[in-house]
């Protein structure tokens, strides 16, 4: 994105390490975005045309150990999104402070599938079954990688409970590969402990990404099982195109099992990006019989 203005900054980081105040630099970056949104002929939605707006303030600066820290704060048509402050250790990894985006955990790898667009369950319901993910409020990350292999956790406290993760993915094993493995403890209330776990493989040749990914939830009230395979194509630079699959299991014999399919693409030339997704849910939530469709149509420009 394009710098539009900058605004002086002054930190101290006798905190981090013993030095001196150090000045840096605050970006600010904006975008607008034209949406077209159906969701079929199931739902009513009223007018389908409208416009999204987004500001983002972002800065870095250097420590005198050769630490790099930077920060971001995004907001969505004027209403906080997310926010991040990350310290940047080179070798020894990077550690986060985040509030409402995941940096770090399973929460960033919940759903790792190739895709051009959206994840092929989103924006069909409000529930999103099967898809691990702990919380995001002030939650500390980190992540480090050496040798082809990178780890990465979280931990929050939060007043019903601790969450934490740990993921560990694997490079370099195999010539175009990446293998992955996570697990996690999200509380739903003081009393509920979920258990999560996902696994994936990626491979990818030239041009083609495809993969499958694994989860799995523990929940008292019902276990899900959810897979999901995807496979990506970049056409050239500028465009690209996908489709993934998406099956939920529930545990509740009550319940049926969860199905999702979608088709996406996106195209991107200088500053402008098109992108189009198309996502159907049959049995939403495990009800029998409630079939769902989400279609997007989307121009978004960065300054």
């Amino acid at each position: 994105m394009n710098t539009f203005k900058k605004v002086g900054l002054t930190a101290l980081a006798g905190s981090l390490v013993a030095t001196s105040a150090y000045a840096g630099a605050m970006d600010v970056s904006g975008s607008a975005k034209m949406v077209y949104k159906s969701q079929g002929e199931e739902r009513v939605t009223g007018n389908a045309f409208s416009l999204g707006k987004g500001i983002t303030f972002s800065g870095s600066g250097e420590l005198d150990n050769g630490w790099n820290v930077s920060t971001f704060y995004t907001m969505s048509d004027a209403a906080f999104s997310s926010s991040a402050v990350s310290i940047d250790m080179g070798d020894a990894g990077t550690f986060h402070l985040m509030n409402g985006t995941n940096l770090a955990g399973i929460g960033k790898y919940d759903d790792v599938m190739p895709t051009a667009g959206e994840e092929v369950w989103d924006d069909v319901d409000t529930d999103d079954n099967g898809v691990v993910g702990t919380g995001s409020d002030n939650t500390l990350g980190y992540e480090a990688s050496m040798m082809g292999v990178t780890l990465s956790a979280t931990y929050q406290r939060s007043g019903i409970g601790t969450d934490t993760s740990a993921v560990v993915i694997a490079n370099d094993l195999i010539d175009g590969v990446q293998i992955g493995y996570g697990v996690g403890k999200n509380h739903s209330t003081d009393l509920v402990e979920d258990d999560q776990s996902t696994a994936w493989i990626k491979y990818t040749a030239g041009p083609a990404t495809v993969g499958i990914q694994k989860s799995v939830i523990d929940k008292n009230s019902g276990d899900e099982d959810r897979i999901g395979a995807a496979i990506s194509f970049a056409v050239n630079e500028s465009l690209s195109v996908s489709y993934g699959v998406s099956d939920v299991d529930f545990e509740t014999t009550a319940l049926s099992d969860e199905e999702s399919s979608g088709l996406s693409a996106s195209y991107t030339m200088g500053g402008m990006s098109i992108g189009a997704v198309m996502n159907k849910t049959d049995n939403v939530a495990g009800a029998s019989g409630t079939d769902r469709t989400f279609t997007e149509i989307s121009v978004a420009f960065a300054f």
